[in-house]
């Protein structure tokens, strides 16, 4: 191997690392706050206030979105927990919209990166952005392919109260568990003799005439041997018989599930953009835009600007930082002031992301949600330039720094990373281990 070839590898492994060392924790916070939300949160709570879409939910939804997360994988999570507690749509898409882009720590890295003009362009972009896909999610997003969303996500949940059955079918039971499992319909006032001889059983009336001398006070288990299970349920871990360890186990288990179903499309997100800022120059995203000195309409090389901005961020996006990165490099490679609005809110539409939506909702709403995204982020790009160039706020002398920023050092990076790298892994591991003792280990 050539000593150019070996530098090239190196360069795109240090990239690819320090991007994963720059996501590491917002995403693990992201998916363990995930986790507890769709544990802890009462089903009415999330009813109460986002099962119905009006401008007061949607600014519930805003606030609970710039306070939640800065990973569109976790935020494509808490979306997701939100629908599965039965938020409207539109609120769990606006949900997504505001905690990928109306965060304090994006907004801190767009005026250090980029000025001040960005800054309020992606808050009023993130406002129209929101309000847009409110409107377009109730009105054209279909009902019959919301239900089968739905139904999608119902058949994923993990069985409610699995543990209590004894692993048996116990549907056709209803109120006669304490029958032992007997026909019981022919003793109708006799039942506390069991229709049988009760003279030899003295105090045992409630054993049904079966041997319970091992079982001593389970008899709830049914008949079933039971002595090796005492208090344990099922072998789930010890600590569940506190009651916040077994608030934290089942939300470990929850997290599991969620790592076991979108941790592929997050680790090929993070490669593919690791590559492209690795080995695509500045110079190469010149070439992608449209010269002014074509001559197009003003507002046709605005459309189509923005419609190249969306292209980009869906096949280059990895976080929030690695983003504006490039949307820096974007701006002075000649995109327009809203096709760089338009990049940054694209997000959510990246080629990793529609496959985490696929896995959570199915591919036919998956496809619609895609398709109502992208006409609003590109409404919303268009709004944008429109108004900041019609009222002359964007200027050209920004400043911009290289797309590879090293995250190492004393810094709130490395702290949040110190503390979520054991706590993730501890915290998947119990997951996993609960899982597996429910027989649902994936």
């Amino acid at each position: 191997m050539e000593s150019g070839d070996s530098n090239i590898i190196i360069h795109v492994i240090s990239v690819l690392f320090n991007m994963s060392w720059q996501i590491f924790w917002p995403l693990a916070f992201g998916l363990i706050l995930s986790s507890f939300i769709r544990h802890l949160l009462p089903v009415d709570t999330v009813v109460k206030h986002l099962g119905k879409t009006d401008a007061k939910s949607l600014t519930f939804t805003t606030i609970l979105g710039m306070v939640s997360s800065s990973c569109s994988y976790a935020a494509a999570s808490l979306s997701h927990t939100l629908l599965a507690k039965k938020a409207t749509l539109p609120n769990a898409m606006a949900f997504l919209v505001s905690s990928t882009n109306l965060i304090v720590e994006m907004f801190i890295v767009l005026v250090a990166l980029m000025g001040w003009t960005f800054l309020w362009g992606e808050v009023i972009g993130g406002l129209i952005l929101i309000a847009t896909v409110g409107f377009l999610f109730s009105r054209f997003y279909p009902k019959e392919v919301e239900q089968e969303l739905r139904q999608h996500i119902e058949s994923a949940e993990p069985a409610k109260h699995a543990h209590s059955d004894c692993g048996m079918d116990m549907s056709s039971m209803k109120h006669e568990t304490s029958d032992c499992g007997m026909d019981m319909s022919s003793m109708k006032h006799e039942t506390s003799d069991c229709g049988m001889d009760m003279s030899n059983m003295k105090h045992e009336t409630s054993d049904c005439g079966m041997d319970m001398s091992n079982m001593k006070s389970e008899t709830s288990d049914c008949g079933m041997d039971m002595s090796s299970m005492k208090h344990d349920h099922m072998d789930m871990p010890a600590q569940e018989e506190t009651g916040l360890m077994s608030k934290i186990t089942k939300s470990a288990g929850l997290f599991q599930m969620d790592l076991a179903m979108i941790g592929k499309e997050i680790l090929i997100g993070v490669v593919v953009s690791s590559i492209l800022i690795a080995l695509v120059p500045q110079e190469g995203w010149k070439a992608l835009f449209i010269s002014s000195d074509v001559g197009l309409p003003t507002w046709l090389h605005s459309l189509l600007d923005v419609i190249i901005g969306i292209f980009v961020a869906m096949i280059a996006y990895v976080c929030s930082v690695g983003n504006l990165i490039l949307a820096a490099a974007l701006w002075h490679g000649g995109i327009s002031f809203g096709g760089v609005i338009g990049f940054i809110l694209a997000d959510v539409l990246t080629i990793p992301m529609i496959g985490v939506y696929k896995k959570y909702y199915g591919k036919r709403p998956t496809k619609w949600m895609v398709g109502l995204l992208f006409l609003s982020i590109l409404f919303t790009g268009l709004c944008v330039d429109a108004i900041f160039n019609g009222f002359g706020w964007v200027s050209t002398d920004q400043t911009v720094r290289t797309l590879n920023q090293s995250g190492f050092g004393m810094n709130m990076t490395t702290v949040m990373n110190l503390i979520f790298i054991p706590l993730s892994i501890w915290y998947y591991r119990l997951g996993k281990k609960a899982n597996a003792s429910m027989g649902m280990s994936m």
